[in-house]
């Protein structure tokens, strides 16, 4: 295969992958009308256990489940676990398209978090388009011009959860093993939402929950075409392929939620995608460190299911490298 149709193939794996991750969420939205997030996150967490459990069973290394870095360990877990719940809680309660919006900031705020966390050094371009790109978060919030409701603040407190979970992923991901990476953050789902789970309970039907067990293996799906991605093509050309969900979540909204994306919403989301693909490409273009925050950080936010898609390639060759 040449070089160009490896890029090309990579380029519409991850395509493909966020168009998976996009029905995803559509059908959390669809649930999330008549279910408490909680329920949500619980029932999909319990249906991706025996799909995780296939992936885990690849691991062969010897070693037990204790955590060669227990603090960040549990701190990756609370994280992942409070990233899950507000996503699923913002798909229900807002637009599709404004919810995507405000989580793109989370690249943004990955950066922020890699220079103390990482000691990663940012210039004043980058800085600026990270300050750039949070303008664009204000420009979708609108504040002042309209009430910010508790959607909104979910969807903020899930960027900043699942940056810092992401960080945190790039500074234990090469010594921790896989299994403790993918566990925790699944049987802390599972702990945390189960012990909610008797305040916020409704019976389900069983359509309902097929619709649970549809959520768990797109997010596998997704992780799958997401890895192929990254084998195929650079980073540079796969990570900005996530912004394709706004169009995803538009096209959603409009035919299945009679939702409308309103101007400020979209200003807001083309500065903040521009200001995301800007420190993309002059990370590439610097050929930065291994603690590259935005780079390496191959994750999809809000899906408690998935494995880190960073942890699956830990060992797998990387063009981008």
């Amino acid at each position: 295969m040449t070089e160009g149709s490896s890029i090309l193939r990579g380029a519409l794996l991850a395509l493909l992958a966020f168009g998976v991750y996009a029905t995803h969420d559509v059908i959390i939205k669809a649930l999330g009308g008549s279910y408490s997030p909680v329920q949500i996150v619980f029932f999909s967490v319990l249906f991706g256990f025996p799909l995780v459990t296939i992936i885990l069973a690849r691991d062969t290394s010897e070693a037990n489940l204790v955590p060669k870095y227990p603090v960040w360990a549990l701190l990756r877990t609370l994280a992942v676990v409070v990233t899950g719940l507000t996503a699923f809680y913002a798909f229900t309660v807002l637009p599709l398209a404004q919810t995507y919006a405000i989580l793109f900031a989370a690249p943004l705020l990955i950066t922020i978090f890699a220079i103390p966390m990482l000691g990663e050094k940012v210039g004043i371009r980058r800085g600026l388009a990270v300050l750039v790109g949070l303008v664009g978060v204000m420009v979708v919030l609108r504040p002042g011009s309209e009430p910010l409701t508790l959607g909104h603040a979910a969807a903020l407190l899930s960027a900043f959860t699942g940056a810092f979970a992401a960080v945190v992923m790039r500074k234990v991901g090469r010594e921790e093993r896989t299994v403790v990476l993918i566990l925790y953050p699944m049987l802390g789902n599972f702990a945390i939402m189960g012990a909610a789970l008797p305040f916020v309970y409704e019976p389900m039907p069983l359509i309902d929950m097929v619709g649970l067990a549809v959520i768990a293996v797109l997010s596998l799906i997704g992780m799958h075409f997401l890895i192929l991605a990254y084998r195929a093509a650079p980073a540079v050309i796969v990570a900005p392929m996530q912004y394709s969900q706004i169009l995803w979540a538009t096209a959603y909204g409009v035919i299945l939620f009679d939702e409308n994306v309103d101007l400020n919403t979209a200003i807001g989301a083309g500065i903040i995608i521009a200001s995301g693909v800007y420190i993309v490409l002059r990370e590439a273009r610097l050929g930065v460190s291994l603690t590259t925050p935005v780079l390496r950080t191959r994750s999809r936010l809000g899906t408690p299911v998935a494995p880190r898609v960073s942890t699956m390639m830990r060992d797998a060759p990387d063009p981008a490298e």
